[in-house]
């Protein structure tokens, strides 16, 4: 018997990949995508199917790949920049394609919230020759799901479901049926087709261009794609903008034929001809890149059709940021010339106060930003940063990073850097999970080539920004326990880094001596920033400001840290308190004490 059941958008993906009878799950974090795997890792004893988090997303598809190899349905899972780690194999897994059902969920952010950039999946889509489906709602998600494993097996191509952060995080009662309880031997079958070569990559890719056509064949009849004529002006619109459509259309009061596109590559002909063909001039509205815009303009062009296509082409719909029910809804007024009376009955909403992200009181990466600082205060240095909590130290007052570019940048950044730039310092930061995901390549070539630089590992025991998942550092995986854990000071020493050093943050003057020797070091040197995240203990202490506080704020000033508050000319420590003692080493009044909690 079916029941519902409320599920986050990334939630009722889990479900459907468990309904679909998924046998192998792999992922690393990333917001918006963060829980497709970690509600996987869950339920993965209960219903029998192996999971893990990788070290990185490369590694998660080819894992993935393997069993689909194999014959097994398996699903991999990453936020949308994470597709540009795993390129290399999904490009070629395109051409060599797979035995048993493969989705690779890839979780766009436009905006964005929490990304480096607004990159779409669905031009990667087409970039790679894959299918994508691109849901609106949790529950067409979890349906996606099931057909994208289906439509998988039919092919024998890997198949791209393309959330974004409004249908990864909302959520919606989502229906739940039985889990398929099969018991079932996969095997490895021989063949040279598994294997690519030159001449065989010929063949696959014209076989993978007379697939587009047969997917887009198949796609005329999916349930994804809905068409409603009404009258000679059109609509079509994708994904989460579908909602935002139809909820500014009864705002205004105003009907039109519209064409809700669930398949966004390859674009079926059969609705998006059927649309051109009853309407005088239609609007696309899609988030990011015009992807179904020009398929359908090629469409247009392809049957001889003369009608007006509006959207991004013509800079009616913004190409960047995200889009909400208010920014369509006038888009759709200013398209359909009708009086957004809405909005003239509204007034402006008050502005909202400024709330900068900061690192949370007692973050130990506050400590070794501020050491770091100490260590080189006088010399000429570059801070090379990297992507996690600790890209928050570029803000005041810490302003501890000059550059940010991708997972594992800073390693090889600060190593260019050290090549061109004489005289001045240069050091990169990143974390525990980062080292692991990235870090290590760029740390062999800067011992390799004998780059003159500073690593500082600033490792909290956890992959924190993205909700606390293990890494190869820690004694867990995703499902249990682990006993082979991996140093990072053992694996640095392995490479043949002669200066090595694991010091406490808290400690600052062990933390400053440690990175001014390792800055006054010629190579490459490591210290690892070794104290566990503040979100992982409860506290034991917190600090407490004295009579003897002079009103300096130094503390405020140097650290930044959000539980130190101003009360008048003086200071006071706030509940967030985690008793880090950081703040006692930096007053100069000696007017911070640590107390029990």
């Amino acid at each position: 018997m079916t029941k519902k059941k409320l599920l986050m958008g990334n939630e009722a993906i889990a479900r459907g990949a468990v309904e679909a009878g998924v046998k192998v799950a792999a992922a690393y974090p990333g917001t918006p995508s963060s829980e497709v795997f970690s509600t996987l890792a869950r339920f993965a004893k209960e219903y029998g199917y192996y999971a893990e988090w990788s070290v990185n997303e490369k590694v998660a598809l080819e894992v993935a790949a393997g069993a689909a190899y194999a014959g097994a349905r398996a699903i991999v899972s990453m936020k949308q920049v994470g597709l540009n780690v795993a390129a290399d194999p999904l490009m070629t897994l395109a051409y060599i394609g797979i035995k048993g059902g493969l989705v690779i969920v890839v979780a766009d952010d436009p905006g964005p919230h929490s990304s480096q950039n607004e990159q779409d999946t669905r031009k990667f889509a087409q970039f790679a020759k894959l299918p994508v489906f691109d849901p609106c709602t949790p529950q067409e998600a979890k349906d996606m799901t099931i057909a994208a494993f289906e439509l998988s097996e039919q092919t024998k191509l890997p198949v791209i479901l393309r959330p974004t952060t409004r249908v990864c995080h909302v959520c919606q009662d989502v229906v739940m049926e039985e889990v398929p309880k099969k018991d079932q031997a996969f095997v490895f079958e021989k063949d040279p087709s598994w294997v690519i070569f030159p001449s065989l990559a010929y063949q696959k890719h014209i076989w993978l261009n007379e697939m587009q056509e047969e997917i887009a064949a198949s796609f005329n009849y999916s349930p994804f794609n809905k068409l409603v004529l009404k009258n000679r002006t059109g609509v079509v619109t994708s994904g989460v903008s579908y909602n935002y459509v139809r909820e500014a259309l009864a705002q205004l009061g105003q009907e039109v034929s519209l064409l809700k596109v669930g398949t966004p590559y390859p674009l079926p002909e059969k609705p998006v001809l059927e649309l051109l063909r009853n309407v005088d001039r239609l609007i696309v509205i899609e988030e990011q890149e015009p992807v179904v815009e020009d398929q359908i303009i090629k469409i247009a062009w392809k049957n001889k059709l003369n009608l007006s296509i509006s959207g991004k082409n013509d800079k009616l719909v913004p190409r960047e940021g995200e889009l909400n029910v208010d920014k369509v809804r006038a888009i759709l007024a200013g398209f359909l010339g009708v009086e957004d009376k809405t909005t003239a009955e509204q007034s402006p909403p008050p502005p909202l106060p400024a709330r900068n992200p900061v690192l949370c009181a007692g973050c130990p990466h506050r400590a070794s930003f501020f050491a770091a600082k100490e260590a080189v205060k006088g010399k000429p240095a570059v801070f090379a940063g990297d992507i996690g909590c600790y890209t928050l130290g570029v803000a005041p007052p810490l302003n501890a990073m000059d550059t940010c570019l991708c997972m594992g940048a800073s390693v090889t950044i600060a190593s260019g850097l050290s090549k061109v730039e004489s005289g001045v310092k240069h050091l990169a930061f990143l974390g525990d999970s980062t080292f692991f995901h990235t870090g290590l390549a760029g740390l062999v070539n800067a011992v390799y080539n004998n780059a003159d630089i500073t690593l500082v590992v600033l490792d909290n025991s956890t992959t924190a920004m993205t909700g606390h998942q293990p890494h190869p550092g820690l004694p867990c995986t995703a499902t249990g326990v682990n006993d082979k854990v991996i140093s990072i000071a053992e694996v640095c020493r392995a490479l043949g880094i002669s200066l090595v050093k694991e010091v406490d943050p808290y400690n600052l003057a062990e933390a400053v001596d440690a990175v001014r020797e390792a800055v006054d070091f010629t190579g490459p040197a490591v210290v690892i920033m070794k104290r566990e995240c503040v979100s992982l203990v409860k506290p034991a202490k917190i600090c407490w400001v004295t009579d003897k506080c002079v009103g300096c704020k130094v503390c405020m000033n140097k650290l930044g840290c959000p539980a130190l508050v101003p009360a008048g000319e003086k200071v006071i420590i706030g509940a967030t308190c985690t008793g880090c003692g950081v703040c006692r080493q930096v007053c100069p009044a000696d007017a911070i004490e640590e107390v029990a909690k």
